[in-house]
């Protein structure tokens, strides 16, 4: 009986705490809740870190006075934390960036170190489904404790808490951005993970569980960094796409994703003006004619894009380069060989981060542009075992059922499966060209030498080998002419290298003019966002 009267007394008095707030005027009431958050005391542990506040980082990335808030009233669902947890740990609603509307919600370390519960859940779908009836970009701002505790052990507080259906019924109706500002586990993780690109602070750590509960669960003492860390996110796992140094680049990179990206997948992505800039260094002071010397592809994408572009996954799958640029004033998808490593041959982690940046583009309308220099795929025990073959498979089907216009520029080598999936000859590019001087073919003549004359060199030794592999390796490259395919009409022109630029607005011009987010299928909308 004892308990029944504690629970009925506590009841009691959040019935009076709430008639209480009730007779506070609402604009102090509202002043008190977006000034003090969750109280005084949080709120100075938060500046002693250098941090900035949820509402500070919301206001930042919105156009000034912009911010609709949603949901400011929402408390926790324990009567005794309702006083104590205003916005419920979650803040949100909508505003404008750059004069277009957008949603954005972030986690509030100062209630209850952000941690995922009830009514926090609902305001987070609340606006989300809001977000695509009204068809407009979706930002979330993820620093969150994981779930919170006790208010979800409970079978029936368990039970009602959200597993994010709503993001499964998106089908990239409408882009989906999460910058991780620090320390993340649990419900904003999962946030970012069905997000379209990641963008993560260094210094922070995304994962599904703190190191607290691993250390419980597995035994096993870890980090933050080593768990989730910008290293393992950027490097190793690849779930974050882009990682800054600080919340000011952070913000102005997403600012600048919004700007490339439509509001939904019924319009297409606003055209800039053309930035007037020097473009009179050649292409060819950075490619070397010379097959065998390497070069920095990101050279070339500054001669090519109209200004700096904005590279994904710069951090793993490094033989592939991937970026959101624009040129001509389009944006466009970026794909290009990156000869730096590996001599721009690929693997399993360039091949998933082409088919990612393909789900985009063909789900938000946006042409693709390939520059390709490659000797073929990464081979080998360890791609096959991460499952090199269904991997390159899975990227091929994305680009034939993908919809927008492709457009394809072979620099020097053309080799292999790589070249198709590059969206080479046979691939459906809507312009395929490349510059004299190019190759293309099977396999590529130094590893073919190896293969098809494989018996004779093994009788040989020292530099009279090393010859001889040369001469048949000259042989073959004889028939990996750029003229053969050109003859054969299998690809469209050959350009100068300084062309390149010009040729690829003119046709993204003639693609793009009068084409409507009704001309294309979206069939890859609904594939998975995480690989």
């Amino acid at each position: 009986m004892r308990r029944r009267g504690e629970r009925t007394g506590m009841l009691e008095s959040a019935d009076v705490a709430g008639r209480q707030a009730g007779e506070e005027p609402l604009a102090e009431r509202r002043r008190r809740i977006t000034e003090h958050l969750g109280g005084p005391e949080r709120l100075a542990r938060l500046r002693s870190r250098g941090k900035p506040t949820v509402r500070e980082r919301i206001a930042a990335l919105l156009d000034a006075g912009s911010f609709d808030e949603i949901g400011m009233h929402a408390h926790s669902a324990r009567c005794e934390d309702a006083a104590d947890t205003p916005g419920d740990g979650k803040i949100g609603g909508y505003g404008r960036v750059d004069g277009r509307r957008i949603a954005v919600v972030g986690d509030d370390l100062t209630v209850k170190s952000g941690t995922s519960s009830q009514n926090g859940g609902r305001k987070v779908e609340r606006i989300y489904d809001q977000a695509l009836r009204s068809r407009v970009p979706f930002v979330f701002l993820g620093e969150c404790g994981g779930g919170r505790i006790p208010d979800i052990l409970a079978s029936s507080d368990f039970s009602r808490l959200s597993a994010l259906p709503v993001y499964g019924h998106r089908a990239r109706r409408i882009p989906s951005i999460a910058f991780i500002t620090g320390d993340s586990f649990g419900g904003s993780s999962f946030h970012a993970a069905l997000s379209d690109v990641v963008v993560q602070l260094r210094g922070s750590c995304m994962s599904v569980t703190s190191p607290r509960v691993v250390e419980a669960a597995a035994g096993e003492i870890v980090t933050p960094e080593e768990l989730g860390g910008v290293e393992v996110n950027g490097s190793i796992s690849g779930q974050a796409d882009i990682v800054v140094d600080t919340e000011e680049e952070g913000i102005a990179t997403l600012r600048q994703l919004l700007s490339l990206l439509p509001s939904s997948a019924r319009e297409m992505a606003p055209r800039a003006p053309v930035a007037e800039r020097d473009r009179s260094t050649p292409i060819t002071r950075f490619v070397s004619p010379d097959r065998r010397r390497g070069y920095d592809m990101r050279r070339v994408l500054r001669l090519v894009a109209d200004d700096e572009p904005l590279e994904l996954g710069a951090g793993i799958g490094r033989g592939i380069l991937t970026a959101l640029g624009r040129i001509g004033g389009h944006a466009v998808g970026i794909v290009a060989s990156q000869p730096l490593h590996h001599a721009g041959a690929f693997g399993v982690d360039g091949l998933n981060k082409i088919t990612r940046l393909v789900l985009l583009c063909d789900s938000f309308n946006l042409p693709l542009v390939f520059l390709q220099d490659t000797p073929g795929l990464m081979v080998g025990p360890d791609e096959e075992h991460r499952r090199l073959l269904f991997t390159a498979m899975h990227l091929q089907q994305a680009l034939v059922n993908s919809t927008v216009p492709k457009l394809t520029v072979v620099l020097r080598k053309a080799y292999g499966l790589a070249h198709h999936l590059l969206a080479g000859c046979g691939m459906g590019a809507d312009l395929l060209c490349a510059w004299p001087g190019s190759e293309f073919g099977f396999m590529d003549p130094e590893v073919g030498a190896n293969v098809l004359h494989g018996r004779e060199l093994a009788g040989l030794e020292g530099e009279e080998r090393r010859a001889r592999r040369r001469l048949r390796a000259e042989e073959l490259r004889r028939e990996t002419d750029v003229w053969g395919p050109a003859g054969a009409m299998s690809i469209d022109d050959v350009i100068e290298p300084d062309e390149t630029r010009e040729v690829l607005r003119a046709h993204l011009d003639r693609l793009m003019e009068g084409r409507t987010a009704a001309d294309h299928d979206h069939a890859l909308a609904g594939w998975p966002t995480s690989w």
